[in-house]
């Protein structure tokens, strides 16, 4: 498997350190030094803002030291994704520290750099450090990674009060990525009730559903009927590849879950801090090898495709323990709840509306959507949420409320476009590419069947449901993303592409 060195994100406009913002309390002003998330550039709050301390603070924002990283060593790969791993969990610790201290940092805003912040920014400067190393044994070290050190408390940004700053706010903003591409999903809205309840979880919802833990908020949700069709269908142009592909591998009926990130987090146990639903290879986890992957079990009735696909579970608040409630990845990182199994789960490869589309590598990653959106901003996010009936509205930022007789939809359109040389990357997104707005491919990258993902939920109507996600991104839905490892065998992956190039519809 080739990891070449991918150029990342450049440092200079990042990890800008602003001063004197908010921490909880209950009037007045209070100073203290907060951080800018690594989303926030220079044009972002401005250093010696004083914040109203009535503004209630939610979570724990620190800037995303993988997307920020510059070039990384085959060589280093290893050691830089256990440190990222190790990094994240830091955060869920300290995020823990957080709420379970919330009301002493209310009522002594100085216990929030002495007890949480100020102990996790040396952790973080000690694996930042060890990163830094690591690259160095093989190419310069890198220059302004202890910049990206410092983390800050930060309010939900659904309280549109002026409280709290950072990258993440993503109300209907455009998710930068074309994900309707060749089908008729669509990601780019974010239409819905922008009014926030300043309240961290434990609403009821309007189903009278007790929701519990940390989110989400009941102002994360919008009544579908209320947003407006909003998804463009892609104009096929002459030479376009519109066939497709459908491989059926159930909808998790095995009940295969674990919190592991064999992608992000190769060797790490609970590299996700949050549960996901898998299908297709059986032997996925954090220590699966591509020979594992190769020789594993499959859940797809087309034993051609050992493939894996996963995506965070959806669960129900409705006060119900699920037997992961005491488990990492489950209760233990604030994801509570009883895990839903799909209705439907539908996985389609189509083409490219241009041209026609070139075998996906064995062992092609890709990830599609950011887990940490709601802290790092919708620059990758790539959330699509809706309910059958109405499909051709489509939500980013919000879960959808269905009416009586329709079904929740989360869908995925991942990336279509491969640089032709390498299965992963050191950020594992540069090797792979969305297509522009005409339908080609970047310079350098050649279209490959694009995998369509789209999973339907039988849950009750009303804010009662979230999907799991690191403690602290509170389970926002514009958090959703979608996982896959092509392991189709080269027969069938030739079928893949004969079918979709020549307009057939196969599966």
């Amino acid at each position: 498997m080739g990891r070449t060195s991918r150029k990342r994100s450049t440092l200079a406009n990042r990890a800008i350190v602003a001063s004197a913002a908010l921490i909880l309390g209950g009037g007045g002003l209070i100073a203290v030094n907060v951080y800018a998330s690594a989303g926030e550039g220079a044009s972002g709050s401005p250093p010696g803002r004083t914040w109203n301390t009535g503004t209630q603070m939610s979570t724990i924002d620190c800037p995303d030291v993988g997307n920020e990283l510059p070039d990384v060593p085959d060589e280093a790969r290893w050691e830089v994704d256990r440190e990222l791993a190790a990094m994240d969990t830091q955060i869920t610790d300290a995020y823990q520290q957080f709420a379970d201290r919330k009301d002493e940092i209310s009522r002594d805003p100085n216990l929030a750099e002495n007890a949480v912040l100020g102990p996790l920014k040396a952790k973080r400067t000690a694996s930042i450090d060890r990163i830094a190393t690591a690259v160095e044994r093989n190419a310069d070290r890198p220059q302004g990674l202890d910049g990206l050190a410092p983390c800050s408390l930060r309010a939900d940004d659904n309280n549109h009060d002026g409280g709290g700053y950072g990258a993440g706010d993503s109300q209907g903003q455009d998710a930068g990525q074309d994900a309707g591409q060749g089908n008729d999903q669509g990601a780019d809205q974010g239409q819905g009730d922008d009014q926030g309840q300043g309240q961290d979880g434990g609403q009821d919802g309007d189903n009278g559903q007790e929701q519990q833990g940390n989110g989400p908020e009941a102002s994360d949700f919008v009544d579908i009927q209320s947003v407006q069709p909003n998804v463009d269908r892609p104009r096929q142009r002459r030479g376009a590849s519109r066939g497709t592909f459908t491989t059926d591998c159930g909808r998790n009926e095995n009940g295969k879950f674990n919190p592991d990130n064999v992608i992000v987090a190769p060797g790490v146990s609970n590299g996700a801090h949050h549960m996901h639903d898998y299908v297709g290879n059986q032997a996925n986890d954090a220590f699966a090898s591509d020979d594992d992957l190769a020789n594993g079990d499959t859940s797809c009735r087309n034993q051609g495709d050992k493939s894996t696909y996963y995506w965070p579970v959806l669960r129900l608040q409705n006060g119900t323990a699920e037997n992961d409630a005491e488990a990492d990845g489950g209760g233990k990182d604030q994801n509570i709840g009883e895990i839903q199994t799909p209705s439907q789960v539908t996985l389609k490869f189509v083409g490219n509306p241009t041209g026609k589309v070139a075998a996906m590598p064995r062992f092609l990653r890709i990830i599609t959507g950011d887990a940490k959106a709601f802290t790092n901003g919708d620059a990758n996010a790539n959330a699509s949420w809706s309910c059958t009936g109405f499909e051709n509205r489509q939500l980013k930022d919000k879960y959808p409320i269905c009416p009586d007789g329709s079904q929740v939809v989360r869908s995925f359109a991942f990336q279509s476009c491969w640089d032709g040389q390498n299965t992963d990357s050191a950020n594992h997104r540069t090797h792979v590419a969305f297509a522009q707005d005409n339908g080609r491919c970047p310079n350098g990258f050649r279209a490959i069947p694009q995998l369509v993902q789209r999973i339907v939920y039988d849950v009750p109507p009303g804010p009662g449901f979230a999907v799991d996600s690191f403690p602290e991104q509170l389970h926002k839905p514009v958090t959703d993303h979608g996982d896959f490892i092509n392991v189709f065998d080269d027969n069938l992956m030739k079928k893949v592409v004969s079918c979709i190039n020549g307009g057939r519809k196969c599966r």
